[in-house]
C-alpha cells in the first residue's frame, strides 16, 4: 500500500437502511416489522410505538422513499457517482413475515436477488446487514423480542436462509446493526428498536437490556459460524455506534467515569472480536446480580464465532461528567452527558468533531487489531431547494473534514479500514425522529415530514464533490 493514499481496493459508496428507504410495508407477502409501528416523531420527541398498526396512525416507514419501486433508478444515480460499494439490509419481514415460520417468503427473496443482481451489473459491492432495527413485530408480541431465547434459533435460521441464497452475490455481511445502542438502556425507542423489548419496570430495564444483549451476541456468534461453513470467503462483521466519549474534566473521577462508559458501550464488540465477555463486565453483572441467563453452551459458541472485521457508524462524540451521586462511576446515559464547549453541534444537538473520528479509528484499531469498515458516517440538515437545484455546502464540509480524518488514520496511524460508505446517499426516513426533514443524501427525495411529495430524486451539490472525490481516490476533497 502507498505510504500518502487510500489503499486501491478502498470500497467507497453509501449506506441506507431497508425500514427506511424501501416503503412498500405490506407488499409482496412482506409482515409488519417493529419499525412499522413507530410513529412519526421530531427532535426533542420520541416516536411512539404502537401496539400494532393502528387505522388512522401515520407511520413514514410504510412508504418511506419507495425506493422498492425505484431502486433501479437510485443504483443508477450510485453508479453515476462510482460507488465501488453499497451497504444496506435485508429486512426480516419480507423473508419470514413473522419470523417464526418453517419456510421464507419467495417474493421477498427474489427482490433481494434483483437489488443484489443490480448492483453487480453496476460494479457495486453488496454490503449487507441481516438485523437493522427491523425486527418481526410478531416475535415481539408472541416471544417478548429478543427478551427470549428462542429469537436465537429464528435469528440464525434468516441468517442460514440469506447466506445460501445469496452466497455468490455477498461478499461483506454484518449480524446486528449499532447493537450497543440499547446501552440507553432508559429510552423506550433503543430497545424496541434493538431487541423488541418493551419493559415497563424501571428497575428491570437494565437486567432486561443484557439478556436480550446476550441472546443477540450468541445469535450472532452462530451466525458467523453457519456463514463461513457456506461460503469459507465471507467476510462477515458486526456494527457498533462508535461514540467516543471524553472526560469533560481532567479531574479525576470524571476520567475514571468516562473509562467505565467506554467499557459499558463496547464491551459489545468486546464479544463479537474476542469471543469472550470482558472480565470488567462480568464483576458488574455480579456487583448487580443481575443473575444472567448465560451458559457453558453460549461461551463456547462464542468463543468460536468471532467476526472477521469491526463495523462502525461515526457521527458524534461525547462527553460526560461523573455525578457527587456516583462513587462506584456506573454510566447513565440519560443523565451524565454533558455539552462540549469546544465543538459546535448540528441542529439535532449532535456534536461535529472529525478529530473524534480519527481517535475512535484509532482506538478500535488498537483493540482489537480488525480490519475496520466506516459503514456510517454523514450530516443531517435541513436541505432547501432553489431554482430545482440544492446547494448544501455544509454537508460537504462536514464529510470533507471527516474523510481528511479517516486518511490520517489510515496513512500515518497504520490503522486498517476496509471502506467508507456515507449515511445515507439518498434522502431517507429518519430512524430516530422519523422525519424526512433531517436530510443526509447526495440525492434529494421529494417527500416531507407528512408524507406528502413526489418522490422524485433531485442530486444537490454534494452528489457531483462525492463523484469527485471517489473518481481521485480521495486524492481531491
Amino acid at each position: 500500500m502507498s505510504l500518502d493514499k487510500f489503499p486501491e481496493d478502498f470500497l467507497w459508496g453509501g449506506a441506507i437502511a431497508a425500514h427506511q428507504a424501501e416503503g412498500a410495508w405490506n407488499r409482496d407477502g412482506k409482515g409488519i416489522s417493529v419499525a412499522d409501528v413507530m410513529s412519526g416523531g421530531k427532535h426533542g420527541s420520541e416516536r411512539v410505538i404502537t401496539a400494532g398498526v393502528i387505522d388512522g396512525m401515520y407511520y413514514p416507514n410504510h412508504d418511506a422513499v419507495r425506493f422498492y419501486d425505484h431502486y433501479k433508478e437510485d443504483l443508477e444515480y450510485f453508479s453515476e457517482m462510482g460507488f465501488k460499494a453499497f451497504r444496506t439490509s435485508i429486512a426480516w419481514t419480507r423473508i419470514f413475515p413473522k419470523g417464526d415460520e418453517a419456510e421464507p417468503n419467495e417474493q421477498g427473496l427474489k427482490f433481494y436477488d434483483d437489488v443484489f443482481d443490480e448492483c453487480i451489473r453496476l460494479g457495486i459491492e453488496p454490503v449487507i446487514t441481516l438485523a437493522h432495527f427491523e425486527m418481526p413485530y410478531h416475535l415481539v408480541e408472541a416471544y417478548g423480542g429478543f427478551g427470549n431465547r428462542k429469537c436465537i434459533d429464528f435469528f440464525t435460521n434468516f441468517a442460514t436462509v440469506c447466506f445460501e441464497r445469496y452466497k455468490h452475490k455477498v461478499k461483506y455481511w454484518m449480524t446486528f446493526n449499532e447493537i450497543n445502542n440499547q446501552t440507553n438502556y432508559k429510552s423506550d425507542f433503543a430497545l424496541f428498536t434493538n431487541s423488541g423489548l418493551r419493559i415497563h419496570d424501571d428497575s428491570e430495564r437494565e437486567r432486561a437490556m443484557y439478556q436480550a444483549a446476550h441472546y443477540e451476541l450468541v445469535a450472532s456468534a452462530l451466525a458467523v459460524r453457519i456463514g463461513h461453513k457456506i461460503n469459507p470467503d465471507f467476510k462477515i462483521g458486526c456494527m457498533v455506534a462508535m461514540c467516543p466519549i471524553y472526560p469533560n474534566t481532567s479531574k479525576p473521577e470524571d476520567v475514571m467515569l468516562a473509562s467505565v462508559a467506554m467499557q459499558r458501550r463496547l464491551y459489545f464488540a468486546d464479544v463479537h472480536a474476542r469471543g469472550a465477555y470482558p472480565r470488567n463486565m462480568i464483576a458488574y453483572f455480579e456487583r448487580k446480580n443481575f443473575n444472567l441467563d448465560i451458559t457453558d453452551v453460549d461461551l463456547d459458541i462464542l468463543s468460536k464465532g468471532t467476526v472477521d472485521y469491526i463495523g462502525l457508524s461515526y457521527y458524534m462524540s461525547f462527553t460526560i461528567a461523573n455525578p457527587h451521586d456516583n462513587p462506584q462511576f456506573d454510566y447513565d446515559e440519560s443523565r451524565m452527558l454533558v455539552k462540549n464547549h469546544y465543538i459546535k453541534t448540528s441542529k439535532w444537538g449532535w456534536a461535529i468533531d472529525p478529530v473524534g473520528f480519527r481517535y475512535a479509528l484509532n482506538w478500535l484499531y488498537d483493540r482489537y487489531q480488525l480490519p475496520l469498515f466506516v459503514v456510517e458516517n454523514g450530516y443531517g440538515e435541513h436541505d432547501v431547494i432553489k431554482d430545482n437545484t440544492i446547494s448544501d455546502d455544509y454537508r460537504i464540509d462536514y464529510l470533507r473534514e471527516h474523510i481528511i480524518q479517516m486518511k490520517h488514520a489510515i496513512v500515518e496511524d497504520g490503522v486498517e479500514i476496509i471502506g467508507y460508505t456515507t449515511w445515507g446517499p439518498l434522502d431517507i426516513v429518519s430512524a430516530g425522529t422519523g422525519e424526512m426533514s433531517k436530510r443526509y443524501g447526495f440525492i434529494y427525495v421529494d417527500r416531507s415530514d407528512d408524507g406528502t411529495g413526489t418522490y422524485k430524486r433531485i442530486p444537490k451539490s454534494s452528489f457531483d464533490w462525492y463523484r469527485n472525490v471517489i473518481a481521485t481516490h480521495g486524492d481531491v476533497l
